[in-house]
């Protein structure tokens, strides 16, 4: 699978903004029994985001239906070494999904929990934030 990122935006760059306060959607499963939240402020990159989902199917082998529910459409400018200052901003570098305490990053079905439990476990050390296992 490709990296994630937007088709299309509406500005190339963004300001930096400020991530604060706790989640207010996407806080509750929607989808599957198992779920994955976060407990930390950061922001996830697009390839966080895919070494997890991969160390996710690649426990489970074949069973179980996965949902991401975030979506990296933050672009991260970066200007090139040795650049001196001044000149702008740099071009965009990667996409990365600002997240908040008590957003759901991903949902499983179709598992036992002893397994979904271990799933998120891996994909959890793939993550710079605390997370914690829920289930409905």
């Amino acid at each position: 699978m490709a990296i994630l990122m937007p088709k299309k935006v509406k500005h190339r760059k963004w300001r930096k903004g400020r991530s604060k306060g706790i989640e207010s959607r996407s806080t509750e499963l929607a989808f599957g029994s198992y779920g994955l939240k976060s407990m930390g402020t950061k922001w996830i990159t697009a390839r966080q985001i895919e070494a997890s989902r991969r160390a996710i199917i690649r426990y489970l082998k074949k069973g179980g239906k996965l949902w991401i529910r975030i979506f990296p459409d933050k672009p991260v400018t970066k200007k090139g070494t040795e650049v001196p200052m001044g000149g702008g901003k740099g071009s965009v570098d990667h996409y990365v999904f600002p997240i908040r305490p008590g957003r759901i990053i991903f949902e499983l079905e179709g598992i036992p929990e002893e397994k979904a439990r271990e799933a998120f476990r891996k994909a959890s050390d793939k993550l710079p934030i605390k997370t914690k296992f829920i289930k409905r």
